[in-house]
């Protein structure tokens, strides 16, 4: 049989709802929905890989219908079963072959060398992607490649060197035996073998993993709103959290106030955390703590030979912080000349480093913080008026530790975690209900760094289990060894609250558990909760309504 005498007809038969090709099951295609596929993967994976799957997925075609033509058909010659697979891309649709007899197109290394002509490919790459930048019939290429390899007994690549998919008039097609490509073989075995897509999986999962961890730094932030150490339990913090997050959506500056060690720094890295500033710099500096002829130098920089010892340029604190955040704790510590100097920056966002004659553009997010009270500052002349209600756009103030009693627990179940593993302490499971009403009732004028020490001295102190009264300082445990409140401090509703607030917290927030330790229903609880702003952050217990 020869190659020109292959029929569609005699080749393809219908049995009820099945089609065969040559006796084996074919089927039926639309060219759009594989012109659909292939921008997928084009789109999803780029065109490199996209090319070795379709190349990849042509050469294996390729090779088994060579196999099974020879194994079909009796062949008047083993150059007829070779030439048979164009005579079948053109009856299975693919493409129309030209091959001349004399072209100057052709050399003497090509094993074979063919005109295309409607090639599927390079019309529906054309439709859903454009003109490209190289040929596009990679299947088509990858069959002939497949067919020509089993059919000669040895490797052949077939490329193309025209193309219709880059602007071509036809497409035209050369093969080679592989070893006779040259310089070019490598690049062209790249598409026939898996590594290509080896590399590139391993290439996009290196990607997703940096996302994920990208994404991983977020979701604390995302999930929670404030940093793992801030925690919160008590409704009063929550609302100053809360306002917190609302305030670091846009860029207007933030006065925090508080008494010292209530974490004004940490609800300045919740703003901070939560705003589009998030992937730059924060910066805190503690207005108080430097002397004031260092002060400006260390906010605004200073140039070579401004002073002693100004042995290089410095940028300042201002300009190191750019596109992030800047803090400035005890803010209520400024010299007077300082906070007409800042009141500037303020003002122009600019900044003028020491022994400098010109300005500086700064982009920084400013927060400030004082345990002072500015009004009482700015009455007695201790603090501008003006620089005052520049910082006092928004203002946050955080309540003492003592006026959120529902965080006392959570903060010190907290820091007995991270103070047990740091110091080694891995045997510390919590606390006795001893002295846990110990902390609840100590008035913590220290706040939540003094019971953060209270903590540490606690796991030092402690053998192993639970943290008994014993082990806590002496301060706390005699101090909080009493529910009453000091002269003139609580009223009788105040106490109620307290008392209700922290069984809850003791508790973990279980209504039904502390109606029960109380004395009391659990839809009387719910109504006090209610009352207190607090039913949203508890567990609600079966009777509740």
């Amino acid at each position: 049989m020869k190659f020109s005498e292959l029929d569609l007809q005699e080749l393809l038969s219908f049995d009820d709802s099945l089609v065969a090709f040559n006796g084996r099951r074919a089927l039926i295609f639309d060219p759009l929905a594989l012109g659909i596929l292939r921008k997928e993967l084009v789109t999803m994976f780029g065109n490199h890989v996209a090319r070795g799957l379709l190349t990849r997925m042509g050469y294996f075609h390729g090779w088994v219908t060579a196999k099974n033509m020879k194994d079909d058909f009796p062949w008047d010659s083993a150059s007829d079963w070779r030439r048979a697979g164009g005579r079948l891309h053109q009856l299975q649709g693919h493409v129309q072959i030209e091959v001349p007899e004399d072209s100057e197109g052709r050399h003497k290394e090509h094993l074979a060398w063919a005109v295309w002509r409607e090639s599927y490919e390079a019309e529906q790459h054309l439709l859903h992607l454009g003109v490209s930048d190289e040929a596009v019939c990679w299947a088509l290429t990858g069959f002939a490649s497949g067919y020509m390899s089993l059919a000669q007994g040895r490797e052949v690549l077939a490329k193309e060197t025209k193309c219709c998919g880059q602007g071509d008039a036809v497409c035209t097609i050369v093969a080679k035996y592989a070893d006779a490509w040259g310089e070019e073989l490598e690049n062209l075995q790249t598409y026939y073998q898996s590594p290509c897509l080896d590399h590139a999986l391993h290439t996009a999962a290196e990607q997703l993993k940096a996302l994920e961890q990208q994404i991983r730094a977020r979701v604390p932030t995302a999930q929670s709103a404030v940093p793992a150490d801030m925690i919160a339990r008590d409704p009063v913090m929550l609302r100053c959290l809360d306002l917190a997050k609302r305030v670091a959506k846009v860029d207007s500056v933030v006065l925090v106030t508080g008494e010292s060690g209530a974490g004004k720094e940490r609800i300045a890295k919740v703003i901070h955390e939560d705003s589009a500033r998030l992937r730059r710099p924060f910066l805190a500096v503690n207005c108080g703590a430097v002397s004031e002829s260092l002060l400006e130098s260390e906010l605004f920089g200073h140039k070579r030979g401004a002073f002693t010892g100004a042995t290089q340029d410095r940028p300042g604190l201002f300009e190191a912080a750019s596109g992030g955040t800047l803090f400035l704790d005890e803010i209520g510590e400024l010299p007077l000349n300082m906070q007409v100097k800042l009141l500037r920056v303020l003002q122009e966002r600019t900044v003028r480093r020491v022994g400098e004659n010109h300005d500086r553009p700064i982009d920084v997010r400013l927060v400030a913080a004082t345990n002072r009270d500015l009004r009482l500052e700015v009455r007695e002349g201790r603090f501008r008026q003006d620089l005052y209600y520049r910082l006092k756009v928004i203002e946050i103030h955080i309540p003492p530790l003592r006026d959120r009693r529902a965080d006392i627990m959570p903060l010190a179940r907290h820091f007995l975690d991270t103070i047990g593993t740091r110091l080694g302490r891995n045997d510390l499971s919590g606390f006795t209900p001893e002295a846990a009403d110990c902390l609840q009732r100590y008035q913590w004028e220290g706040n939540v760094r003094e019971l953060q020490n209270a903590i540490e001295h606690a796991v030092v102190m402690a053998l192993a289990g639970r943290v008994t009264p014993g082990d806590l300082p002496v301060e706390v445990r005699e101090d909080g060894g009493t529910l009453l409140p000091r002269p003139g401090e609580q009223t009788l509703a105040e106490m109620e609250r307290d008392m209700i607030l922290t069984t809850l917290a003791r508790k973990n927030g279980n209504q039904t558990h502390t109606a029960k330790e109380l004395g009391i229903g659990t839809a009387t609880l719910y109504r006090k909760l209610k009352k207190y702003g607090a039913q949203g952050f508890v567990v609600p217990g079966p009777n509740a309504d």
